[in-house]
Protein backbone atom coordinates (compact mmCIF):
# COMPACT_ATOMS: atom_id res chain seq x y z
CA UNK A 1 0.00 0.00 0.00
CA UNK A 2 1.24 3.47 -0.85
CA UNK A 3 1.20 6.43 1.46
CA UNK A 4 2.43 10.01 1.28
CA UNK A 5 5.85 9.00 2.53
CA UNK A 6 6.20 5.88 0.42
CA UNK A 7 6.18 4.95 -3.24
CA UNK A 8 3.63 3.34 -5.50
CA UNK A 9 5.04 0.97 -8.07
CA UNK A 10 1.97 0.48 -10.24
CA UNK A 11 -0.75 3.09 -10.68
CA UNK A 12 -4.20 2.14 -11.93
CA UNK A 13 -6.27 5.01 -13.37
CA UNK A 14 -9.93 4.01 -13.16
CA UNK A 15 -11.82 7.26 -13.61
CA UNK A 16 -15.11 8.18 -15.25
CA UNK A 17 -15.57 11.08 -17.67
CA UNK A 18 -15.58 14.75 -16.71
CA UNK A 19 -18.96 15.43 -18.27
CA UNK A 20 -18.82 18.27 -20.80
CA UNK A 21 -15.01 18.43 -20.70
CA UNK A 22 -13.15 15.14 -21.01
CA UNK A 23 -14.02 11.56 -21.85
CA UNK A 24 -12.88 8.86 -19.44
CA UNK A 25 -10.13 7.93 -21.92
CA UNK A 26 -8.94 11.54 -22.05
CA UNK A 27 -8.95 11.77 -18.26
CA UNK A 28 -6.64 8.75 -18.13
CA UNK A 29 -4.35 10.22 -20.79
CA UNK A 30 -4.02 13.55 -19.00
CA UNK A 31 -3.46 12.00 -15.58
CA UNK A 32 -0.80 9.72 -17.05
CA UNK A 33 1.00 12.67 -18.63
CA UNK A 34 1.02 14.60 -15.35
CA UNK A 35 2.21 11.64 -13.30
CA UNK A 36 5.09 10.92 -15.66
CA UNK A 37 6.38 14.48 -15.59
CA UNK A 38 7.15 14.02 -11.91
CA UNK A 39 7.69 10.24 -11.80
CA UNK A 40 8.83 9.31 -15.33
CA UNK A 41 9.38 5.63 -14.61
CA UNK A 42 6.11 4.88 -12.88
CA UNK A 43 4.04 2.02 -14.27
CA UNK A 44 0.62 3.31 -15.26
CA UNK A 45 -2.36 1.22 -16.31
CA UNK A 46 -5.51 2.91 -17.61
CA UNK A 47 -8.93 1.34 -17.24
CA UNK A 48 -11.57 3.98 -17.99
CA UNK A 49 -14.80 3.18 -16.16
CA UNK A 50 -18.49 4.06 -16.38
CA UNK A 51 -21.57 3.40 -14.28
CA UNK A 52 -24.01 2.45 -17.04
CA UNK A 53 -24.80 5.98 -18.24
CA UNK A 54 -23.38 7.79 -21.24
CA UNK A 55 -19.76 6.77 -21.83
CA UNK A 56 -20.35 3.12 -20.99
CA UNK A 57 -19.72 1.83 -24.51
CA UNK A 58 -16.59 3.96 -24.80
CA UNK A 59 -15.25 2.44 -21.57
CA UNK A 60 -15.90 -1.06 -22.88
CA UNK A 61 -14.14 -0.28 -26.16
CA UNK A 62 -11.15 1.12 -24.26
CA UNK A 63 -11.03 -2.20 -22.37
CA UNK A 64 -10.78 -4.17 -25.62
CA UNK A 65 -14.37 -4.68 -26.75
CA UNK A 66 -15.16 -4.26 -30.45
CA UNK A 67 -17.19 -1.18 -31.33
CA UNK A 68 -20.20 -1.91 -33.56
CA UNK A 69 -22.39 0.76 -35.15
CA UNK A 70 -25.98 0.52 -36.34
CA UNK A 71 -28.63 2.94 -37.59
CA UNK A 72 -31.58 3.19 -35.22
CA UNK A 73 -34.52 5.44 -34.39
CA UNK A 74 -33.52 8.44 -32.28
CA UNK A 75 -35.60 9.89 -29.44
CA UNK A 76 -37.41 12.28 -31.80
CA UNK A 77 -38.11 9.59 -34.41
CA UNK A 78 -35.28 10.44 -36.81
CA UNK A 79 -32.50 8.03 -37.76
CA UNK A 80 -29.27 8.19 -35.76
CA UNK A 81 -26.06 6.16 -35.63
CA UNK A 82 -25.65 4.31 -32.34
CA UNK A 83 -22.82 2.13 -31.09
CA UNK A 84 -22.61 -0.90 -28.86
CA UNK A 85 -19.62 -3.00 -27.78
CA UNK A 86 -19.08 -6.73 -28.21
CA UNK A 87 -16.52 -9.24 -26.97
CA UNK A 88 -16.73 -13.02 -26.60
CA UNK A 89 -20.50 -13.17 -26.59
CA UNK A 90 -20.94 -10.27 -24.18
CA UNK A 91 -22.46 -7.03 -25.46
CA UNK A 92 -22.45 -3.67 -23.72
CA UNK A 93 -25.47 -1.67 -24.87
CA UNK A 94 -25.91 1.94 -23.78
CA UNK A 95 -29.44 3.27 -24.13
CA UNK A 96 -28.15 6.85 -24.33
CA UNK A 97 -26.54 5.95 -27.66
CA UNK A 98 -30.02 5.52 -29.15
CA UNK A 99 -32.30 7.49 -26.84
CA UNK A 100 -30.06 9.92 -25.00
CA UNK A 101 -30.34 13.61 -24.22
CA UNK A 102 -27.16 14.24 -26.22
CA UNK A 103 -29.07 13.31 -29.39
CA UNK A 104 -31.48 16.23 -29.04
CA UNK A 105 -30.74 19.55 -30.76
CA UNK A 106 -29.59 22.19 -28.31
CA UNK A 107 -32.51 23.67 -26.42
CA UNK A 108 -34.99 21.11 -27.84
CA UNK A 109 -36.85 18.77 -25.48
CA UNK A 110 -39.75 16.41 -26.03
CA UNK A 111 -40.64 15.08 -22.58
CA UNK A 112 -44.06 13.74 -23.61
CA UNK A 113 -43.25 12.27 -27.02
CA UNK A 114 -39.59 11.15 -27.04
CA UNK A 115 -39.24 7.41 -27.57
CA UNK A 116 -36.98 4.52 -26.60
CA UNK A 117 -37.75 2.66 -29.84
CA UNK A 118 -34.12 2.92 -30.96
CA UNK A 119 -32.92 1.32 -27.73
CA UNK A 120 -34.96 -1.74 -28.64
CA UNK A 121 -33.41 -1.75 -32.10
CA UNK A 122 -29.96 -1.54 -30.49
CA UNK A 123 -30.69 -4.51 -28.23
CA UNK A 124 -31.89 -6.48 -31.27
CA UNK A 125 -28.66 -5.67 -33.10
CA UNK A 126 -26.69 -7.11 -30.17
CA UNK A 127 -28.78 -10.27 -30.29
CA UNK A 128 -28.27 -10.53 -34.04
CA UNK A 129 -24.50 -10.28 -33.47
CA UNK A 130 -24.64 -13.35 -31.23
CA UNK A 131 -24.61 -11.81 -27.78
CA UNK A 132 -25.51 -14.26 -25.01
CA UNK A 133 -24.98 -11.77 -22.20
CA UNK A 134 -26.11 -8.16 -22.57
CA UNK A 135 -25.14 -5.45 -20.13
CA UNK A 136 -27.80 -2.80 -20.69
CA UNK A 137 -26.50 0.50 -19.36
CA UNK A 138 -29.33 2.93 -18.74
CA UNK A 139 -28.94 6.61 -17.97
CA UNK A 140 -28.73 9.98 -19.69
CA UNK A 141 -32.06 9.43 -21.43
CA UNK A 142 -34.18 11.98 -23.27
CA UNK A 143 -37.22 9.79 -22.69
CA UNK A 144 -39.94 9.03 -20.13
CA UNK A 145 -41.92 6.31 -21.88
CA UNK A 146 -41.50 3.43 -19.43
CA UNK A 147 -39.61 1.47 -22.08
CA UNK A 148 -42.75 1.15 -24.21
CA UNK A 149 -40.92 2.22 -27.34
CA UNK A 150 -38.14 -0.29 -26.67
CA UNK A 151 -40.67 -3.10 -26.20
CA UNK A 152 -42.54 -2.10 -29.36
CA UNK A 153 -39.32 -2.33 -31.37
CA UNK A 154 -38.86 -5.86 -30.01
CA UNK A 155 -42.34 -7.10 -30.92
CA UNK A 156 -44.77 -5.85 -28.27
CA UNK A 157 -48.06 -4.34 -29.43
CA UNK A 158 -49.69 -1.38 -27.67
CA UNK A 159 -53.14 -0.33 -28.91
CA UNK A 160 -55.66 2.37 -27.98
CA UNK A 161 -59.40 1.85 -27.59
CA UNK A 162 -59.91 2.19 -31.35
CA UNK A 163 -57.40 -0.57 -32.04
CA UNK A 164 -54.75 1.80 -33.38
CA UNK A 165 -51.09 1.74 -32.26
CA UNK A 166 -50.42 4.15 -29.42
CA UNK A 167 -48.23 7.08 -30.51
CA UNK A 168 -44.60 7.25 -29.33
CA UNK A 169 -43.67 8.71 -25.97
CA UNK A 170 -44.81 8.60 -22.39
CA UNK A 171 -47.70 11.03 -22.72
CA UNK A 172 -49.70 8.98 -25.25
CA UNK A 173 -49.60 5.95 -22.92
CA UNK A 174 -52.59 7.57 -21.22
CA UNK A 175 -54.65 6.30 -24.19
CA UNK A 176 -53.34 2.73 -23.93
CA UNK A 177 -56.19 0.19 -23.88
CA UNK A 178 -54.49 -3.17 -24.53
CA UNK A 179 -50.93 -4.48 -24.32
CA UNK A 180 -49.70 -7.69 -25.92
CA UNK A 181 -46.17 -8.83 -25.06
CA UNK A 182 -46.53 -12.29 -26.61
CA UNK A 183 -44.65 -11.23 -29.73
CA UNK A 184 -41.50 -10.12 -27.92
CA UNK A 185 -38.24 -11.49 -29.31
CA UNK A 186 -37.98 -15.06 -27.99
CA UNK A 187 -34.20 -14.87 -27.76
CA UNK A 188 -34.44 -12.90 -24.51
CA UNK A 189 -35.56 -16.10 -22.80
CA UNK A 190 -32.07 -17.54 -23.26
CA UNK A 191 -30.01 -14.35 -22.85
CA UNK A 192 -28.66 -12.97 -19.59
CA UNK A 193 -29.84 -9.35 -19.67
CA UNK A 194 -28.39 -7.21 -16.89
CA UNK A 195 -29.95 -3.82 -16.23
CA UNK A 196 -27.00 -1.66 -15.17
CA UNK A 197 -27.94 1.62 -13.54
CA UNK A 198 -26.79 3.99 -10.83
CA UNK A 199 -30.37 4.84 -9.78
CA UNK A 200 -32.85 2.72 -7.84
CA UNK A 201 -35.98 4.83 -8.27
CA UNK A 202 -39.39 3.18 -8.76
CA UNK A 203 -41.40 3.88 -11.90
CA UNK A 204 -43.89 6.43 -10.50
CA UNK A 205 -44.66 8.50 -7.42
CA UNK A 206 -42.65 11.20 -5.61
CA UNK A 207 -39.40 9.34 -6.25
CA UNK A 208 -40.41 8.01 -9.65
CA UNK A 209 -38.98 8.68 -13.08
CA UNK A 210 -41.21 11.65 -14.05
CA UNK A 211 -40.97 13.49 -10.73
CA UNK A 212 -37.23 13.11 -10.19
CA UNK A 213 -35.82 13.17 -13.71
CA UNK A 214 -38.57 14.66 -15.87
CA UNK A 215 -37.53 18.28 -15.25
CA UNK A 216 -34.03 17.50 -16.56
CA UNK A 217 -35.70 16.51 -19.84
CA UNK A 218 -37.74 19.69 -20.18
CA UNK A 219 -40.88 18.51 -18.39
CA UNK A 220 -43.00 21.21 -16.76
CA UNK A 221 -44.88 20.42 -13.53
CA UNK A 222 -47.93 19.75 -15.67
CA UNK A 223 -45.90 17.41 -17.90
CA UNK A 224 -44.60 15.57 -14.82
CA UNK A 225 -48.13 14.98 -13.55
CA UNK A 226 -49.27 13.82 -16.98
CA UNK A 227 -46.32 11.44 -17.38
CA UNK A 228 -46.70 10.03 -13.89
CA UNK A 229 -50.36 9.24 -14.49
CA UNK A 230 -49.63 7.79 -17.94
CA UNK A 231 -46.90 5.47 -16.62
CA UNK A 232 -49.11 4.33 -13.74
CA UNK A 233 -51.80 3.55 -16.35
CA UNK A 234 -49.18 1.73 -18.47
CA UNK A 235 -48.33 -0.53 -15.52
CA UNK A 236 -52.01 -1.17 -14.83
CA UNK A 237 -52.74 -2.19 -18.42
CA UNK A 238 -49.67 -4.41 -18.48
CA UNK A 239 -50.89 -6.12 -15.31
CA UNK A 240 -54.05 -7.10 -17.20
CA UNK A 241 -51.83 -8.70 -19.84
CA UNK A 242 -49.02 -10.34 -17.84
CA UNK A 243 -50.39 -10.43 -14.30
CA UNK A 244 -49.76 -8.68 -11.01
CA UNK A 245 -46.00 -8.88 -11.48
CA UNK A 246 -46.31 -5.84 -13.74
CA UNK A 247 -47.41 -3.74 -10.77
CA UNK A 248 -44.75 -5.25 -8.51
CA UNK A 249 -42.02 -4.45 -11.02
CA UNK A 250 -43.17 -0.82 -11.08
CA UNK A 251 -42.04 -0.58 -7.45
CA UNK A 252 -38.76 -2.41 -8.03
CA UNK A 253 -35.38 -0.68 -7.66
CA UNK A 254 -34.26 0.51 -11.08
CA UNK A 255 -37.75 0.54 -12.62
CA UNK A 256 -37.54 4.32 -12.87
CA UNK A 257 -34.08 4.33 -14.45
CA UNK A 258 -33.74 6.30 -17.69
CA UNK A 259 -37.34 7.45 -17.85
CA UNK A 260 -38.69 4.06 -16.89
CA UNK A 261 -36.87 2.01 -19.49
CA UNK A 262 -35.71 -0.05 -16.52
CA UNK A 263 -39.34 -1.01 -15.97
CA UNK A 264 -39.76 -2.13 -19.56
CA UNK A 265 -36.63 -4.28 -19.33
CA UNK A 266 -37.71 -5.85 -16.04
CA UNK A 267 -41.31 -6.59 -16.92
CA UNK A 268 -40.88 -7.47 -20.58
CA UNK A 269 -37.36 -8.75 -21.15
CA UNK A 270 -36.60 -10.65 -17.95
CA UNK A 271 -33.75 -8.36 -16.98
CA UNK A 272 -32.02 -8.47 -13.62
CA UNK A 273 -31.03 -5.21 -11.91
CA UNK A 274 -27.51 -4.54 -10.62
CA UNK A 275 -25.75 -1.30 -9.70
CA UNK A 276 -24.10 -0.12 -12.90
CA UNK A 277 -20.59 0.37 -11.57
CA UNK A 278 -20.53 -3.15 -10.10
CA UNK A 279 -21.52 -4.65 -13.43
CA UNK A 280 -19.06 -2.55 -15.39
CA UNK A 281 -16.13 -3.30 -13.09
CA UNK A 282 -16.79 -7.00 -13.67
CA UNK A 283 -17.15 -6.60 -17.44
CA UNK A 284 -14.06 -4.40 -17.78
CA UNK A 285 -11.78 -6.74 -15.84
CA UNK A 286 -11.22 -4.42 -12.91
CA UNK A 287 -10.35 -7.10 -10.32
CA UNK A 288 -7.16 -8.34 -12.01
CA UNK A 289 -6.10 -4.76 -12.76
CA UNK A 290 -6.65 -3.85 -9.10
CA UNK A 291 -4.53 -6.82 -8.03
CA UNK A 292 -1.59 -5.32 -9.92
CA UNK A 293 -2.01 -1.84 -8.44
CA UNK A 294 -0.40 -0.16 -5.46
CA UNK A 295 -2.29 3.11 -6.01
CA UNK A 296 -5.64 3.71 -7.70
CA UNK A 297 -6.72 7.05 -9.13
CA UNK A 298 -10.45 7.39 -9.74
CA UNK A 299 -12.69 10.40 -10.31
CA UNK A 300 -15.41 12.21 -12.25
CA UNK A 301 -16.40 15.75 -13.10
CA UNK A 302 -18.10 16.52 -9.79
CA UNK A 303 -17.46 14.69 -6.55
CA UNK A 304 -20.61 15.40 -4.57
CA UNK A 305 -23.36 13.72 -2.60
CA UNK A 306 -24.55 11.87 -5.73
CA UNK A 307 -21.11 10.27 -6.05
CA UNK A 308 -21.74 8.33 -2.87
CA UNK A 309 -24.88 6.71 -4.27
CA UNK A 310 -23.64 4.30 -6.89
CA UNK A 311 -21.46 6.51 -9.08
CA UNK A 312 -18.24 5.13 -10.56
CA UNK A 313 -15.72 6.65 -8.10
CA UNK A 314 -17.59 5.22 -5.12
CA UNK A 315 -17.60 1.75 -6.66
CA UNK A 316 -13.89 1.93 -7.48
CA UNK A 317 -13.05 3.21 -4.01
CA UNK A 318 -15.07 0.48 -2.31
CA UNK A 319 -13.27 -2.19 -4.32
CA UNK A 320 -9.89 -0.58 -3.59
CA UNK A 321 -10.58 -0.43 0.14
CA UNK A 322 -11.68 -4.08 0.18
CA UNK A 323 -8.39 -5.02 -1.51
CA UNK A 324 -6.29 -2.84 0.78
CA UNK A 325 -5.16 -0.54 -2.03
CA UNK A 326 -4.92 3.23 -1.54
CA UNK A 327 -7.41 5.25 -3.63
CA UNK A 328 -7.25 8.95 -4.47
CA UNK A 329 -9.61 10.88 -6.71
CA UNK A 330 -9.48 13.65 -9.28
CA UNK A 331 -12.44 15.87 -10.09
CA UNK A 332 -13.41 19.17 -11.59
CA UNK A 333 -15.36 20.26 -8.53
CA UNK A 334 -15.19 18.90 -4.99
CA UNK A 335 -18.32 19.19 -2.84
CA UNK A 336 -17.62 16.48 -0.26
CA UNK A 337 -15.87 16.95 3.09
CA UNK A 338 -12.80 14.90 3.93
CA UNK A 339 -14.82 12.77 6.35
CA UNK A 340 -17.27 11.70 3.63
CA UNK A 341 -14.41 10.94 1.26
CA UNK A 342 -12.74 8.81 3.90
CA UNK A 343 -15.91 6.84 4.59
CA UNK A 344 -16.17 6.16 0.86
CA UNK A 345 -12.62 4.82 0.79
CA UNK A 346 -10.99 7.83 -0.88
CA UNK A 347 -7.80 8.92 0.85
CA UNK A 348 -7.72 12.36 -0.78
CA UNK A 349 -9.42 14.21 -3.63
CA UNK A 350 -7.72 16.65 -5.99
CA UNK A 351 -9.97 19.20 -7.72
CA UNK A 352 -9.25 21.29 -10.79
CA UNK A 353 -10.68 24.29 -8.94
CA UNK A 354 -7.79 24.06 -6.46
CA UNK A 355 -5.47 24.92 -9.35
CA UNK A 356 -7.81 27.26 -11.25
CA UNK A 357 -10.65 28.82 -9.21
CA UNK A 358 -12.42 30.05 -12.36
CA UNK A 359 -14.94 27.27 -13.13
CA UNK A 360 -15.38 28.37 -16.75
CA UNK A 361 -11.63 28.03 -17.33
CA UNK A 362 -11.60 24.65 -15.57
CA UNK A 363 -14.18 23.42 -18.06
CA UNK A 364 -12.52 24.98 -21.10
CA UNK A 365 -8.97 23.96 -20.13
CA UNK A 366 -9.70 20.79 -18.19
CA UNK A 367 -6.96 18.74 -19.87
CA UNK A 368 -3.91 20.87 -19.05
CA UNK A 369 -5.22 21.66 -15.56
CA UNK A 370 -5.79 17.96 -14.88
CA UNK A 371 -2.16 17.28 -15.83
CA UNK A 372 -1.08 19.83 -13.23
CA UNK A 373 -3.33 18.15 -10.65
CA UNK A 374 -1.76 14.78 -11.51
CA UNK A 375 1.70 16.24 -10.92
CA UNK A 376 0.55 17.00 -7.39
CA UNK A 377 -0.58 13.40 -6.90
CA UNK A 378 2.80 12.18 -8.10
CA UNK A 379 4.62 14.45 -5.66
CA UNK A 380 2.41 13.32 -2.79
CA UNK A 381 2.32 9.59 -3.49
CA UNK A 382 5.04 8.60 -5.96
CA UNK A 383 8.17 10.53 -4.99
Amino acid sequence: MADAAGTAGHVLIAADKFKGSLTAVQVAERVTAGLRRVAPHVEVEALPVADGGDGTVAAAVAAGFERREVRVTGPLGDQVTAAYALRDGTAVVEMAEASGLQLLPEGVFAPLTSTTYGSGELLRAALDAGARTIVFGVGGSATTDGGAGMLAALGAVFLDAAGAPVAPGGGPLASLATADLSGLDERFASVDLVLASDVDNPLTGPKGAPAVYGPQKGATPEDVAELDAALAHFAQVLSESVGSAALEYAESPGAGAAGGIGYGALVGLGASFRPGIEVMLDVLGFAPALARASLVITGEGSLDEQTLHGKAPAGVAAAGRAAGVEVVAVCGRLALPAEALGKAGIRRAYALTEVEPDVARCIAEAGPILETVAEGIARDFLS
